[in-house]
């Protein structure tokens, strides 16, 4: 949806502006607030003409794990005064998009059948790292119906080396 990221674009390119080299620390608290902000609940609460805007935001910090400092609570507070609540989650991808062009990294989602975790994991990103040429952000997803094996998605890059790939490989193969 290209107005979405039209509106979100220069939320995210001003935050990052103002963040400068603390992009990591913002990712961690932006990313929740993407979370919080993408339950339908929340965004109806919020749409409610009887909700103000200090009860909308006292919400959000009352489920929020993270502390938020004075630059994250302002700037919800913008985003809440501004009705774009809805646009956190486009704000949170556009302004990783920006930190990784920054630091030259790629976010990386590998999907399991098995927990990956530790030595494995590092392992694993290590590979990975290898295989693509750039350093990635490497996170798990379990997918039990890939029975085994890995499936990588990297933007929009795939490497899918998966139980489940090679079988639809397999029946493709005989039914041809």
């Amino acid at each position: 949806m290209a107005e979405l990221a039209t509106i979100a674009r220069p939320y995210a390119e001003a935050l990052y502006k103002a963040c400068g080299s603390d992009a990591k620390t913002v990712l961690g608290w932006l990313d929740e607030l993407a979370c919080v902000a993408a339950e339908p609940q929340l965004l109806q609460f919020a749409d409610s003409p009887k909700t103000t805007t200090e009860q909308v935001y006292g919400v959000i910090l009352g489920v929020m794990k993270t502390v938020l400092d004075s630059h994250a609570q302002n700037f919800l507070h913008m985003v809440i005064d501004n009705n774009r609540l809805s646009f956190l989650p486009e704000i949170a991808t556009q302004f990783r998009a920006l930190a990784n062009a920054q630091s030259g990294s790629s976010d990386a989602v590998v999907y399991s059948a098995f927990p990956i975790v530790g030595a494995a994991l590092v392992e694993t990103a290590k590979v990975l790292e290898q295989r693509f040429g750039r350093k990635l952000n490497v996170s798990v997803e379990l997918q039990p119906e890939l029975i085994g094996g890995i499936r990588v998605v990297i933007g929009d890059e795939v490497l899918d080396t998966s139980v489940k790939a090679r079988l639809e490989q397999m029946k493709v193969a005989l039914s041809a």
